[in-house]
């Protein structure tokens, strides 16, 4: 066994609960910006909603296990890939389609049914995915995770901070407006400081793997972008929609990974890794692709 699938980056259960609760407040942040009317809007565009769940659930799934049998990966770190695509599209892709001057109304709507599918589709997805990562069942078989056991973490931590924050933003509209700033950038620096620390106790057992986890995460994210993207132009969909399935696909909330991975996978070391690198790489894509959008916009 490779040693970074034997590496464990344990939290004691102080830091445990700190960090569930640090998740259930970057979601509870993501809900400020959603309204119960962003899911009707799904009628104004069915196929593209489609076409967005299928590229992100079917698609990206079946090329990320392409993916692992041309690099062979370690295990563990293949186990990250799986977990990474099963994650749903990260709150920031609303900003991202926005700056791109694709279709913010889609964005939303994807990124609501998407975020409300993730108690179920995550945990499902992984477990059925896992199944085809060569060499895994030794790995998967010490673990035992249950979908059951995972699904309710995730109702805990997403869903239900997510209808909190939506009902707050439906009665409260102007107090919300005036802490969705705050709460956001305070919420995400909580939960990115505590995955810091753990990360940084563990550096010398994660150097010798970085050179080749940030290959793997490049060519995985831009995968994930294209298929997005490519997906849209092969059934035809609009230009705007394209590009926003595209970020839609290719930005996900590695923060809930890396939840389920101390939670659930003991901190396995490969999984962490490869799940905290997407969750900064794919910010730099997604910005750099917005604002390469923003300069050709669509029509011009």
């Amino acid at each position: 066994m490779p040693p970074i699938d034997a590496l464990r980056i344990n939290f004691n259960p102080s830091q445990m609960v700190t960090l569930n609760i640090a998740m259930a407040f970057l979601m509870f942040s993501v809900a400020l910006d959603v309204r119960p009317r962003d899911f009707k809007q799904i009628i104004q565009f069915p196929k593209s909603v489609g076409v967005g769940l299928l590229a992100q659930y079917l698609l990206f799934p079946l090329f990320t296990l392409l993916l692992i049998f041309l690099f062979q990966p370690p295990v563990s770190i293949a186990l990250g890939m799986v977990l990474v695509s099963m994650c749903p599209s990260g709150n920031i892709t609303n900003f991202l389609v926005h700056q791109a001057g694709a279709n913010v109304a889609l964005s939303v709507t994807l990124n609501g049914i998407i975020v409300l599918l993730a108690s179920v589709v995550t945990p499902a997805g992984f477990l059925f995915w896992s199944q085809f990562v060569p060499n895994s069942a030794e790995l998967r078989t010490a673990f035992e995770i249950q979908f059951i056991d995972m699904a309710w973490i995730i109702v805990q931590l997403i869903l239900l901070p997510l209808l909190l924050g939506m009902g707050l933003n439906a009665l409260f509209p102007v107090l919300v407006a005036k802490m969705r700033p705050w709460v956001q950038r305070l919420s995400l620096l909580i939960f990115f400081t505590i995955l810091v620390l753990a990360l940084y106790g563990n550096r010398e057992n994660l150097v010798n793997y970085l050179g080749f986890v940030f290959v793997l995460v490049l060519v995985h994210n831009a995968v994930a972008l294209f298929t997005g993207y490519s997906f849209g132009r092969f059934f035809r969909l609009r230009e705007v929609d394209c590009r926003t399935l595209a970020f839609e696909t290719g930005v996900h909330n590695t923060a809930l990974g890396l939840l389920l991975i101390f939670r659930f996978f003991n901190g396995l070391g490969g999984m962490a890794l490869i799940a905290a690198w997407w969750g900064i790489w794919d910010l730099v894509t997604g910005i750099s692709l917005a604002n390469y959008w923003k300069r050709r916009p669509v029509g011009a």
